[in-house]
């Protein structure tokens, strides 16, 4: 099975990390609730939007040390490639933030992958990894891959005309935003995620 994955907020998880980095940039006070929506509602209302812009920039580009993989998702990525699966990573990403420093987004992305042990022998292969700059291009980069299944934490996406109609659309959803809003296969962990597509919930909990 060639199973297609997502980056951001599928396999790199942002929980607390913008207040994080919000706080060493000494932007926003302690106390400020950890949600990256309370940290962007905070410089938007201070007027300051431009400042979550570059924010996110520096996030993404030059403090993905702060941040990790969902839970479950290295013992997934074991089990599957164990079981003989094909995993790629297929993401859209512009290669540049639009406003501060000129980091590279892609390679920044890249080596979050190759720190954490997810690319590399046993794991994702180096080759399998796209990053897209364009939504559209993420799809068609899919479907030129001929993936099987497709992970995505964003229903638009899954519901792009440019996926061939025999892919497996899984929506991931921790946080139940979608809940009761797609008509797709919907989990909240990649615990559930790997049983759904290995059989093997034993070998995935972690």
């Amino acid at each position: 099975m060639r199973i297609g994955i997502d980056f951001d907020n599928t396999i790199a998880c942002y929980e607390g990390v913008f207040h994080r980095a919000a706080l060493i940039q000494e932007l926003i006070p302690e106390t400020l609730e950890t949600s990256k929506n309370a940290v962007r509602d905070y410089l938007n209302g201070s007027g300051r939007k431009d400042e979550f812009t570059i924010l996110q920039g520096y996030v993404y580009g030059a403090r993905m040390d702060l941040v990790e993989p969902y839970p479950g998702f290295a013992a997934f990525v074991s089990a599957a490639r164990a079981a003989g699966h094909e995993l790629f990573v297929v993401s859209h990403k512009t290669k540049a933030p639009i406003m501060g420093p000129a980091y590279d987004l892609h390679e920044a992305a890249r080596g979050f992958l190759m720190n954490q042990g997810l690319v590399g022998e046993g794991a994702i292969a180096q080759s399998n990894v796209f990053f897209e700059v364009t939504k559209e291009d993420k799809v068609a980069r899919a479907a030129a891959l001929g993936v099987d299944v497709f992970v995505d934490d964003l229903p638009e996406i899954l519901g792009m005309s440019g996926f061939p109609a025999s892919v497996r659309k899984i929506l991931f959803d921790p946080e139940s935003y979608h809940a009761g809003k797609t008509g797709y296969e919907t989990f909240s962990d990649w615990n559930a995620i790997g049983h759904a597509l290995t059989g093997q919930a034993d070998v995935l909990a972690q």
